[in-house]
């Protein structure tokens, strides 16, 4: 749609450019009319459902209000024929015209309209959103002070509390990533069985939003930390760095597993009534993953982990003759490592991926490396449903044709993990 009316706007600014080369007049008349008609015409659309309201309509709204608020004011203040023609005048206000158009719509070219994938499981989803404070922790990433709190999000199975209790996915998004990052994946995991819990990190993820609304942003420090991290040319820097990075997501995953659980075993309603405290798994994409990674080193109730192209940070002890230093322990749970195209011609060569590169050239039995090929990194999460520009703008062009099927093998290969591992199924054929 953005496309659509971004061609039909620019093809009104051409026309009215035309229109006074060729009379050799300034048609602001005909101007004002045409531009109070299209802001008319932009709110019918939005009315009959032609056009699916969402904040990506901002700028241009913005921009229809004053053109037509302008249109009134010639109108209203025309009192004779149009005239100070000029020819490069007439092509100068066609240029800005077009270029304040692309800026106002480009928020609808860049994220245009999505829905994530359809669930294939026999269950219907519902969601359920809270925020927890740890009593332990004083919130160090911003300027509020006080203890540190954490949002959870859930999809969970929409049935009667009573039924049969699910397993319980813990995620975590990756480092600029919201709680909604792999909502196709939750929808998915929800419906086959799972209560999916989205763990929202403030001042890590892109923004996060607590029970009373209030609205977190990325902290601009932590952002600096993720572009300047360079494991290749500072692995000190990038130790101290991963340091910081898995205590936060660290303690932030494990006050929301040990609060789910603890409401759980306390018979509490709501979500917490499906909540199998037994069978635990936790996921995470990116730097999300490796936080995944870590619990179980933490913990001993994680039954299995799924990482989405992540190296595991947690587990890097130290530098010495400038080469990362590796903790020796084995890790203690069956793990299933996904990588697209971004990472997987570089394990060997990505000194944070080394523990990856052990594991795909010596894996255990319990440890499973799965090429997605044909997308990169960011392909991995729905932004390549809601912004496939983007995508393959920060992917390098590494983005796959059909994102609806790549993320639906990203859905099927976790679910066959978890079955086998959360839920004891027999392995598929």
């Amino acid at each position: 749609m953005g496309t659509t009316l971004l061609v039909v706007f620019s093809a009104i600014e051409l026309a009215l450019m035309a229109y006074s080369l060729i009379t050799r007049s300034r048609p602001e008349r005909v101007r004002s009319v045409i531009r109070i008609a299209a802001l008319g015409a932009f709110f019918l659309g939005v009315a009959a459902a032609v056009i699916p309201w969402g904040a990506r309509w901002i700028g241009l709204v913005g921009l229809l209000c004053v053109q037509a608020v302008h249109g009134l004011w010639t109108l209203r203040g025309s009192r004779g024929p149009d005239g100070g023609y000029r020819a490069a005048t007439a092509v100068g206000r066609a240029i800005g015209a077009l270029l304040l158009l692309l800026v106002a719509i480009s928020p609808a070219l860049v994220f245009p309209p999505y829905e994530p994938l359809p669930a294939t499981g026999p269950y219907a989803v519902a969601t359920a959103r809270y925020t927890y404070t740890d009593p332990h922790r004083v919130e160090r990433l911003g300027g509020r002070g006080g203890y540190r709190t954490v949002h959870a999000s859930f999809w969970y199975p929409d049935i009667a509390e009573g039924a049969n209790a699910h397993p319980l996915v813990l995620f975590s998004s990756g480092g600029l990533g919201t709680e909604e990052s792999n909502e196709s994946l939750y929808l998915e995991l929800a419906s086959h069985g799972y209560v999916v819990c989205s763990v929202g990190h403030p001042y890590h993820t892109l923004w996060t939003r607590d029970d009373a609304g209030r609205i977190t942003l990325v902290s601009m420090d932590y952002v600096r930390e993720l572009q300047q991290e360079d494991a290749q040319r500072d692995k000190q820097q990038s130790f101290r760095s991963y340091q910081g990075w898995m205590e936060t997501r660290v303690g932030d995953l494990d006050l929301v597993l040990s609060t789910v659980l603890e409401r759980a075993a306390a018979g509490d309603s709501g979500v917490y009534a499906l909540v199998d405290g037994e069978r635990i798994a936790v996921t995470g994409h990116s730097l999300g993953g490796s936080a995944a990674l870590a619990l179980p080193r933490e913990r001993d109730d994680v039954d299995a982990v799924i990482a989405l192209e992540s190296p595991f940070l947690y587990d890097i002890v130290g530098v010495e003759d400038d080469a990362f230093v590796f903790v020796e322990q084995p890790y203690p749970v069956p793990v299933l490592n996904v990588y697209s195209d971004s990472a997987w011609g570089h394990l060997a060569e990505w000194p944070q991926y080394a523990r990856n590169y052990a594991l795909l050239t010596d894996p255990p039995a319990t440890a499973f490396s799965v090429h997605l090929g044909g997308a990169g990194h960011l392909s991995l999460t729905d932004l390549s449903l809601a912004s496939p520009f983007l995508v393959r703008f920060l992917d390098g062009g590494l983005s796959a044709e059909d994102s609806r099927a790549y993320l639906r093998s990203v859905g099927r290969v976790c679910l066959e993990f978890l079955d086998r591992y959360v839920k004891d199924l027999p392995q598929p054929t």
